[in-house]
C-alpha cells in the first residue's frame, strides 16, 4: 500500500480499521448487500475501504483483500481479482468513493480528480460496458457534489455506488424468476463462464435462474464448462454452485458437443459482458461455438443480463472492443502459485478474452426490465 494514485495522493494517509489480511483468511463484510456468505465486492460501512474477494485464489482460498485507493481498485479489476461485467462495474463505482477520498479542494479540482480516476478505471477492461456505465453515473453524481464539502462528497458517491450495487442484484433476481418460469422440473441447464453472484456482486444472472428455479421448488442440475483459458468455470461457476449445495458436474469445453449429441442438455443460459444494440451478445470466447451447438441440437439457447449490460450506442457485434488478453494465459495452465508453461518455447498463440454470439443464434434475452423473444433490434429498442 501507499503508492502515489493518479491525483498524486498516498493511499495510505488514510489509516486502515482492518487487520492486515493474510493468504487464505475469510473476512467478510459484517453486512454485504450481495445478500450472500460471500460478495466480490463491498464498500466498508464508514466508506473508507473496500473488501473485495480476490478471485484468483478460488477456490482453494476466499481470501479478502482491503482495497483502500482509486489505483488499487483499477489493479483490482485489471488482474482478475474482481471480474463479471456487473462485478466490475460495482468495482468501478466503489472506486469512484475511493477516487473522492483524499481530494479536499475546491469543485474544480475535485472534478478534476474524479475524471482522473474515472479514466484511470474505464482503461482497465475495454469489453464490458458496465465499467464505462458505472463510471458515467459515478461522475454525474460527482458533478453534483462538488461545491459540497468533502465528507459531504464522499457520501453522496457512496451512496449513489450502494444504490447502483443494490440495483444490479435486484435485477439479477428479477431476471432469474423469469428465465426459472421456462426451466422444466428436472431440467438440466449448461452454462459458460462464470455469471453468479462472484459476477454480478450478488444472487448472478445465469446462476440466478439456477437459484431462482431451486427456489421455485424444481430439481435442477448444471453443467459447467470449465472455460479456458482461466477456468472461470472450474474455479467459480463449480465453487458457487457446491457452496449452495447445488449439483454441478464440471466438463471440459470441447465435450459440449458429445453431451448435447446424447441428450445430456436440456437448455444454455449465460451471461454477458456486452449487448449490441442488434441483440448480438458478447460473452466469454467459447460462448459463440457453445450457442452453434445449441442451434443443432434445437436445445433453447437463454442470455441473462441486466440492463446496464446493454450499449444502445453500439449497433452490432461487429462493432464491439474485443478484449485481447496476455499470450501467456493459453501457452500455460493457472496454477495456486503462479502458472505452469504447457506449450513448448517460442510457440506463439491468440488470447481474446470475449466473442460474439450473433442474434440469430440466442432464443431469448432475459433482463430485468422484461424478455426480448425474438431476439431482433426492435425488441432491444422497445425494452429502451
Amino acid at each position: 500500500m501507499g503508492a502515489p494514485n493518479d491525483a498524486g495522493h498516498r493511499s495510505d494517509l488514510f489509516p486502515i480499521t482492518l487487520p492486515t489480511l493474510k493468504t487464505g483468511l475469510v473476512l467478510r463484510h459484517p453486512d454485504p448487500i450481495s445478500g450472500a456468505l460471500y460478495s466480490a465486492v463491498e464498500l466498508l460501512p464508514d466508506n473508507r475501504g473496500t473488501l473485495v474477494l480476490n478471485q484468483r485464489r478460488l477456490p482453494l482460498e476466499e481470501t479478502y483483500e482491503h482495497v483502500v485507493g482509486v489505483d488499487h481498485m483499477a489493479e483490482a479489476i485489471r488482474t482478475l481479482k474482481v471480474r463479471g461485467a456487473p462485478s466490475i462495474g460495482v468495482a468501478a463505482a466503489y472506486g469512484m468513493v475511493l477516487a473522492a477520498l483524499p481530494e479536499t479542494g475546491d469543485a474544480a479540482s475535485f472534478t478534476a480528480a474524479m475524471h482522473a480516476g474515472g479514466a484511470l478505471l474505464a482503461a482497465t477492461r475495454p469489453t464490458a460496458v458496465n465499467l464505462a456505465w458505472a463510471i458515467g453515473k459515478m461522475l454525474d453524481r460527482a458533478t453534483t457534489a462538488a461545491g459540497e464539502s468533502p465528507d459531504a462528497r464522499v457520501a453522496s458517491l457512496a451512496e449513489c455506488a450502494r444504490s447502483l450495487h443494490r440495483a444490479e442484484v435486484a435485477a439479477c433476481k428479477k431476471m432469474g424468476a423469469l428465465v426459472a418460469d421456462r426451466v422444466k422440473d428436472g431440467a438440466t441447464i449448461l452454462t459458460h463462464c462464470n455469471a453468479g453472484a462472484l459476477a454480478t456482486a450478488g444472487f448472478g444472472s445465469a446462476l440466478g435462474v439456477v437459484r431462482a428455479a431451486r427456489a421455485q421448488g424444481k430439481d435442477v442440475r448444471v453443467i459447467a464448462c470449465e472455460t479456458r483459458p482461466v477456468l472461470q468455470g472450474a474455479r467459480m461457476t463449480a465453487w458457487e454452485l457446491a457452496k449452495d449445495g447445488i449439483p454441478v458436474t464440471l466438463i471440459t469445453d470441447s465435450m459440449v458437443a458429445q453431451l448435447m449429441a446424447r441428450g445430456g442438455v436440456d437448455l444454455v443460459v449465460v451471461g454477458a459482458d456486452r449487448i449490441a444494440r442488434s441483440g448480438d451478445v458478447a460473452n466469454k470466447i467459447g460462448t459463440y461455438g457453445v450457442a452453434c451447438l445449441a442451434r443443432v441440437h434445437e436445445i433453447p439457447f437463454y442470455v441473462a443480463a441486466p440492463w446496464s449490460t446493454f450499449d444502445m450506442d453500439c449497433a452490432r457485434g461487429a462493432d464491439i472492443p474485443i478484449e485481447q488478453r496476455d499470450p501467456e494465459e493459453v501457452l500455460s495452465f493457472p496454477t495456486r502459485d503462479g502458472a505452469v508453461r504447457i506449450a513448448p518455447e517460442g510457440v506463439s498463440a491468440q488470447n481474446p478474452s470475449f466473442d460474439v454470439t450473433p442474434a440469430r443464434l440466442v432464443t431469448a434475452i432475459f433482463t430485468e426490465r422484461g424478455v426480448i423473444d425474438p431476439v431482433t433490434e426492435a425488441g432491444v429498442r422497445a425494452l429502451a
